[in-house]
């Protein structure tokens, strides 16, 4: 398993020694934020070479009219910045950031290597990116080549160290953008060159075949390998592949990738190491990245983020992901680098943003920790995949609500310059490990209802609905800082996360485990003794046998709760039960546990109780911990988030709903108008943002 440094920033370069075959080096001290900006970064991606020198100068006005302060310039342009191999032709691009630093608007300047040009593919058909089935990916679409074909690293870093060798000296230029969403649409590839590197990261991180075979348990099915060239992707067999196996495939993925970013960011670091380097993730949303490895590796952290317009509870996926974001950052401001004004194209049904709301996810990014907010993209394409893709500057022109509503939302992010660098304290955290889901989602699991993302959301949710800052953390992190840590989804779990995780409730913390949490090793493999693992001890029980329903089953609990998904036939060891099971698999074992230990105390969940149920047990323990919270509101009800600086906290609520809100516990001064808040009515579909200064 990687080691995970703690969170928090790192002050200094440093190699760091990891066992997952790769030496990464740190960023150097961070840059702190985008050079030269004093507010919050208002624009968003632009692609001036779809139009002609007409339409970038109406465009860069109108740029003015709204507010815009940073667009993102060149990601998808590498068939015209480099028409033929080695050969670059930087005019349109020059003329672009001339016009843009004259009107007063800086550059994101991307690397456009998410878009190998056709004379890629032509003179390098072995760098296309093959499926575990084995087809071959063409060109004709975008995403990047095999992240481990030599000629595709080749050149995307030679056209990235043209660019900053180019565009060193440039005003506009303030911040680099790498690559566009690694991981999407290809992320793990098995092209012969992927097994081949794959191979040679197994021999660096095992050492021996020996060491190979035991982690991955090959007796198992007569799977063991007597030489290295033996070993393959893991590509599609007859059966079910090597748990295993698949889970050091998706660690040596994500690695990868990682490998393509620094390559690139360390090419341009040569040319300005003053300037930051970032690239979009898509925090909660890529199956195939490691983010808390990838947020020590960039200057700033920028999230894209795309609302699934058809869920009604989207809004709190929308502050989930910020909080994951803002948590990848390690507390510090990030970027919204992309999201949208209305609807999108590639969903089902895309369903467009309803008057004001816009403004809304904009403003709960920023609650959240943002410092900037883009969208993808300015103005809407006429051609190509994403023609019906909503941008600031729709197909309508200006005479849209859109426009009026982006126009009005580069007003009030100018009004609120001085939350620029505030943070928002959180005494909670969820446990975010994406290895461990890596592992869970892998087949023949004993229910195919253990997605790990539903229990994560559903924890989430009910911290949500009732007001409490949540931050999330790796389980290898130091969670001292927190009063409650909830491990929704902890199906992995290695010797440090356990030991990591019994200290922080010896401390004193409270731990909240749901069922399927600490059954396997970094191996994937079940570690001696009875279920769960490592966290039997702190947990105060065992289980015996896994007790999964049927769709659709819903046992009760003596405290009137209902459950669903699964139970354990669970045996008290030291811990006391909070809820027993009436009737279903489980009848007459306890449902919900509490165990006291050491100065601190660690409950168990082993059903997915209903909502009200499982809100009304992270509210006794958040009692228990001293840690306020709200009457839970509805989820189309009032968001509301505070994040400070130094001498001032600003109150943001979001209305959800329809109705007008009357919130009576904020005082302070509107921040927008500046007037005193007596009696605050929220809108309905609106935002509010209250100024409260911070007693000295």
């Amino acid at each position: 398993m990687t080691t995970h440094a703690p969170t928090r920033p790192t002050d200094a370069t440093a190699e760091v020694s990891t066992d997952d075959g790769i030496a990464a080096t740190i960023a150097p001290e961070r840059s702190g934020w985008i050079p030269g900006t004093n507010r919050i970064a208002f624009g968003g991606d632009y692609n001036p070479e779809q139009w002609d020198r007409s339409v970038w100068l109406e465009d860069i006005a109108l740029m003015k009219d709204a507010g815009v302060s940073l667009v993102s310039v060149g990601i998808f342009s590498w068939a015209l910045l480099e028409p033929r191999e080695g050969e670059y032709d930087f005019s349109f691009l020059d003329e672009v950031m001339d016009l843009l630093h004259d009107a007063g608007v800086s550059v994101d300047l991307g690397t456009p290597t998410a878009a190998p040009p056709a004379w890629f593919w032509k003179a390098h058909p072995e760098a296309r990116p093959v499926t575990r089935d084995g087809l071959t990916l063409w060109h004709g679409s975008r995403g990047m080549a095999s992240p481990s074909s030599s000629a595709y690293r080749t050149a995307a870093t030679r056209i990235a160290d043209a660019l900053a060798a180019h565009y060193a000296g440039h005003p506009a230029l303030v911040l680099w953008h790498v690559h566009n969403e690694y991981g999407a649409p290809v992320s793990e590839c098995y092209s012969d060159a992927s097994s081949g590197a794959f191979r040679r990261w197994l021999q660096s991180r095992y050492s021996t075949l020996d060491a190979l075979n035991a982690a991955w348990g090959t007796a198992f099915w007569g799977q063991r390998y007597g030489e290295w060239d033996e070993i393959d992707a893991p590509r599609t067999s007859a059966s079910v592949v090597n748990p295993a196996h698949r889970l050091d495939f998706a660690r040596y993925t994500s690695n990868a990738l990682l490998e393509c970013f620094i390559a690139e960011r360390d090419a341009i670091k040569r040319h300005t190491p003053h300037l930051p380097v970032t690239t979009n993730f898509m925090s909660s949303n890529c199956p195939s990245i490691d983010y808390w490895r990838w947020s020590r590796e960039v200057d700033i952290v920028a999230n894209d983020y795309y609302l699934v317009a058809e869920r009604a509870d989207n809004h709190v996926l929308l502050a989930l992901d910020a909080d994951l974001t803002r948590s990848f950052a390690g507390g510090r401001p990030w970027i919204l680098m992309e999201h949208s004004t209305g609807a999108v194209n590639w969903q089902p049904r895309n369903i467009a943003k309803r008057p004001g709301e816009l403004a809304r996810n904009s403003l709960v990014s920023v609650a959240r920790g943002a410092d900037a907010v883009l969208f993808f993209q300015f103005r809407a394409s006429r051609s190509g995949a994403e023609k019906f893709h909503s941008a600031m500057l729709p197909h309508g022109g200006t005479a849209t609500r859109i426009w009026r509503e982006v126009e009005a939302l580069g007003v009030t992010l100018g009004g609120i310059t001085d939350v620029m660098g505030g943070t928002v304290p959180a005494r909670v955290a969820i446990l975010w490990d994406i290895e461990s889901f890596w592992a869970q989602d892998l087949e023949w699991r004993p229910s195919v209802d253990l997605g790990h993302r539903e229990r994560v959301v559903a924890f989430y949710t009910e911290l949500w609905r009732r007001d409490v800052a949540v931050d999330f953390a790796h389980p290898h992190d130091d969670l001292s800082a927190y009063d409650v840590v909830l491990a929704p989804a902890s199906y992995l779990l290695d010797v440090a996360s356990a030991a990591n995780l019994r200290g922080f409730v010896e401390g004193g913390g409270r731990l909240v485990a749901s069922y399927f949490s600490g059954i396997v090793d970094e191996h994937d493999s079940v570690p001696d003794g009875p279920y769960p693992g490592g966290l039997r001890e702190v947990l105060g029980l065992r289980i015996d046998e896994f007790l999964p329903l049927h769709a659709g089953e819903r046992p009760t609990l003596d405290d009137g709760s209902t459950g669903s998904v699964w139970s354990d036939d669970v045996v008290l060891d030291g811990a006391q039960a909070v809820a027993t099971f009436r009737d279903g698999p489980a009848a007459g074992r306890a449902g919900v546990t509490r165990n006291a230990y050491g100065k601190g105390s660690a409950w168990y969940v082993s059903t997915a109780l209903d909502a009200d149920a499982l809100g009304g047990l992270l509210e006794r323990v958040l009692e228990e911990a001293g840690v306020p919270s709200r009457p839970a509101h509805a989820v189309a009800g009032l968001e509301r988030v505070e994040r400070r600086t130094a001498d001032t906290v600003f109150v943001f609520l979001a209305n959800h709903g329809d109705a007008d809100v009357t919130v009576d516990d904020v005082s302070g001064v509107d921040a927008m108008t500046g007037e005193a808040v007596s009696g605050l009515v929220v809108p309905g579909a609106g935002v509010r943002v209250v100024r409260t200064p911070i007693a000295s």
